[in-house]
């Protein structure tokens, strides 16, 4: 995800990254210039027309306008559902790291050590298999699904703290919510990523912009002659970055400039936890803190 500030116009208006959508459309915007430029030529100079009008494309701009509206409004829903739904991880792992700081004691590091690396791990594994990758050594080789597997063993030793005694049965009840919760995040990302937008829906909008935009120079060309290569050049512009835009945060999990900064949200949890499960403070520490914030 790229980092800026939203307020820095004239930085931002002269900017051009990776992902900008003026490079990437630039070769079809010059084939589109060429096209439309002879067009004018042939109307003007081959076969001069006595009228034209250009009330047709108005009316189809119109549509078009209300497609690509819905387009990208649908495109964003989508990516700020996986917003919200990484920032419930957050907070869901971090609530887990401070239950079981509380119920483990102190001088027991190995099992601290081992949750610390199991939820640590479920952010990193989920966001590759959001990728269709997987990370080598997270879990075993013949493990297809990663996160389950992680999700599961994270079951697996809350479960045997019950059996031993070593929490109580309330106490299981409040951190299996947070369990609970690493499945439903689970399941809605792989809802985004798995379900695109209708197949139908996505090739009219193509063809409809195509068509419109091709047919463009032979109606314009009339009444603005050359200036025509200017107008279709820099509707195509404008339409056409609207659908890659929305190409691009429709599937919000991936290594896009647009998409969520998942890498760095899956380090924060790690670093969080780490520090929650592992405080650099021991228990008798406390008590110095406290007089402090007390003078």
């Amino acid at each position: 995800m790229v980092k800026y500030n939203p307020k820095e116009w004239w930085g931002l208006i002269f900017q051009f990254h990776k992902s900008d959508t003026f490079r990437r459309l630039l070769p079809a915007m010059f084939s589109l210039a060429l096209f439309s430029a002879t067009i004018a030529y042939l109307e003007h100079k081959v076969l001069p027309l006595e009228h034209g009008t250009t009330q047709l494309h108005a009316l189809l701009g119109l549509v078009i306008s209300l497609l690509l509206v819905f387009r990208t409004n649908t495109a964003y829903e989508r990516w700020w559902e996986g917003r919200k739904l990484w920032g419930a991880l957050v907070n869901v792992s971090r609530n887990m790291a401070i239950k079981l700081h509380a119920w483990l004691p102190d001088e027991d590091t190995e099992r601290r050590e081992m949750f610390t690396e199991l939820i640590s791990r479920f952010p990193m594994v989920l966001k590759e298999h959001l990728r269709n990758t997987k990370v080598t050594g997270a879990t075993p080789q013949k493990i297809e699904h990663q996160p389950n597997w992680i999700s599961g063993q994270m079951h697996r030793r809350v479960h045997e703290m019950l059996q031993s005694g070593e929490i109580s049965g309330e106490q299981y009840i409040a951190i299996n919510q947070e369990l609970s919760a690493w499945a439903d995040i689970l399941g809605a990302c792989e809802r985004i990523k798995k379900t695109p937008i209708p197949y139908s829906y996505s090739i009219f909008l193509k063809k409809f912009m195509f068509v419109y935009i091709v047919s463009m120079p032979f109606t314009f060309a009339f009444e603005f002659g050359y200036w025509t290569t200017l107008i279709a050049t820099l509707m195509f512009y404008v339409l056409g970055s609207l659908e890659l835009i929305a190409e691009e945060i429709e599937d919000p999990f991936g290594k896009d400039a647009n998409d969520l900064p998942t890498d760095a949200i899956s380090e924060g949890i790690a670093t969080s936890v780490a520090e929650i499960l592992n405080p650099p403070l021991a228990a008798s520490d406390f008590d110095e803190v406290k007089m402090a914030v007390t003078i």
